[in-house]
């Protein structure tokens, strides 16, 4: 028997040397591939092997080997080979195996012997752990001839297409149409600290820093009132106390203080109508100590003092008392002499209407005055540069900068940005936007895009909860998106 094979096998080296490499793969169709991820995780590949034309050699064996690359071509991954032996090759190796004692071919899907002539096909199936660099690939066909005594008689390979398309989630998150403001009002809101004698509510630009103060404000009321674009149509005057004193006293104290500065104000700027000034008065701010209070870390005994401001009722005499008897008396002489004084003031509201704006002056004040137009205004000079170019995201971003709690505002910023590229800028300013369902779900979608996948899901889950739908149907396209990716 040993005899026979080694004359076979001689015989077989002396007819490769009358023939040049073979080419089997161009004689195999591949029908009906299948390639998928099933719920384990798993990259099942099927297809028809259709050997009907392939004319082997008789002493030939051709291992057919389907590979998955990446789409660099960096990676790969061989599934199990199938060996086609011609009718002598066959024998031989069945030969070979019994006489060993050994199984034919164990790592192979199959070791078929080809009939030439006849119809003959096989159906493949295998499968191997899912990686994801896998999505994308493509399945290769290898094939590797050989000859007796395992001769090499050429490699080949056939190109079966890809495999696995890269999942891009199409997630809902919508432009906003600014609305348009029929009449654009602005207000500024400004601080006057101005020093007044003891139980006086006279206003002396001669008395400490007085004069200082007043160039102020008079230069802040001018600017509104000079410029051609805007209408003042009231300014309302505040007035507050510090609590030294009876309650009762400083709430008189406070009114005849904003009475006064309102007057001065009348009789400094008489360019502004009288009838545009409104007088109110508060009396003591509780609300402003405490946050003057929280200034100062090194105050003795702090944590006590802001307990009794936070406990305090309606009896606001019997509170100061409190502070007042804390010990040693330096912590009430620091709170009455470092305190009260940023207290004691009149805050004015300047309130105005804006006129609007084309196009042409649009572009301009969005460099200089961009809190004199509205969304919408900014809206077109930004569509005029065209959605996604640089002036288009740059004009939005202005929008939402001057207006950080207009959802319209900073949903069409943030959509900007990810369309751009720039998702973490847009992470970063939706996480400090309000709390709104469009914009939560705004900010999910650019989790998403930064791999924050966990905070993305999250996200849109809230935006759901906060009553905005969409925000539930892509939650579901991004727990699709991580099932499909998890290896």
């Amino acid at each position: 028997m040993k005899r026979q094979i080694i004359s076979f096998a001689a015989m077989c080296a002396l007819t490769v040397t009358l023939h040049a490499q073979t080419a089997y793969l161009s004689e195999i169709a591949i029908n009906n591939r299948h390639i998928e991820k099933n719920a384990a995780r798993q990259v099942e590949v099927s297809f028809e092997a259709d050997l009907s034309q392939l004319d082997i050699k008789r002493q030939h064996s051709l291992q057919l080997v389907p590979v998955i690359v990446s789409a660099d071509r960096s990676q790969e991954a061989a599934l199990p080979p199938i060996i086609i032996n011609g009718k002598v090759r066959d024998r031989v190796q069945n030969r070979e195996a019994a006489l060993d004692k050994t199984e034919l071919n164990p790592e192979a899907a199959a070791t078929i012997r080809r009939k030439n002539g006849s119809t003959q096909t096989y159906d493949y199936r295998a499968s191997v752990p899912f990686k994801q660099w896998m999505i994308g690939g493509e399945l290769e066909i290898r094939g590797y001839a050989t000859g007796c005594a395992q001769c090499d008689e050429g490699n080949e390979t056939n190109y079966t297409g890809e495999i696995l398309p890269p999942m891009t989630p199409a997630y809902a998150r919508p432009f906003m149409e600014p609305k348009e403001e029929t009449v654009k009002r602005r207000a500024e809101t400004k601080v006057a600290r101005l020093q007044f004698r003891q139980d006086s509510h006279t206003i002396d630009p001669k008395y400490k820093g007085n004069r200082n103060e007043l160039d102020s404000i008079r230069r802040s009321l001018n600017i509104v009132n000079d410029n051609n674009d805007l209408d003042i149509t009231g300014i309302y005057v505040t007035g507050y106390a510090s609590p030294e004193g009876t309650f009762p006293y400083n709430m008189q104290l406070s009114e005849r203080r904003a009475k006064a500065f309102a007057r001065y104000l009348e009789k400094d700027l008489k360019n502004i109508p009288a009838e545009l000034y409104h007088v109110a008065w508060k009396g003591e701010d509780w609300v402003e100590l405490r946050k003057q209070v929280e200034k100062f870390p090194n105050l003795l005994k702090q944590d006590e003092v802001l307990d009794i401001i936070d406990h305090c009722g309606d009896d606001k005499d019997a509170c100061e008392e409190q502070i007042k008897a804390l010990i040693p008396p330096e912590i009430y002489q620091r709170v009455l002499n470092e305190m009260y004084p940023a207290i004691r003031r009149n805050e004015y509201r300047i309130e105005y209407n804006v006129r609007h704006f084309d196009l042409k002056e649009g572009k301009q004040m969005i460099k200089t005055r961009p809190d004199l137009m509205s969304v919408s205004e900014m809206q077109r000079v930004a569509d005029s540069y065209g959605k996604g170019t640089p002036q288009y995201t740059d004009c939005l971003l202005t929008a939402a900068r001057t207006y950080p709690d207009n959802v319209t505002a900073v949903n069409n910023a943030a959509l900007a940005l990810i369309e751009a590229g720039r998702a973490q800028e847009a992470v970063n300013m939706l996480e400090k936007a309000p709390r709104d369902g469009a914009l939560l779900n705004m900010l999910g979608t650019a989790y998403a895009e930064t791999g924050q996948t966990e905070r993305a899901m999250e996200t849109f889950r809230r935006a759901a909860d906060a009553g905005y739908a969409p925000a539930a149907d892509n939650a579901a396209l991004l727990q699709k998106y991580t099932e499909y990716m998890a290896e």
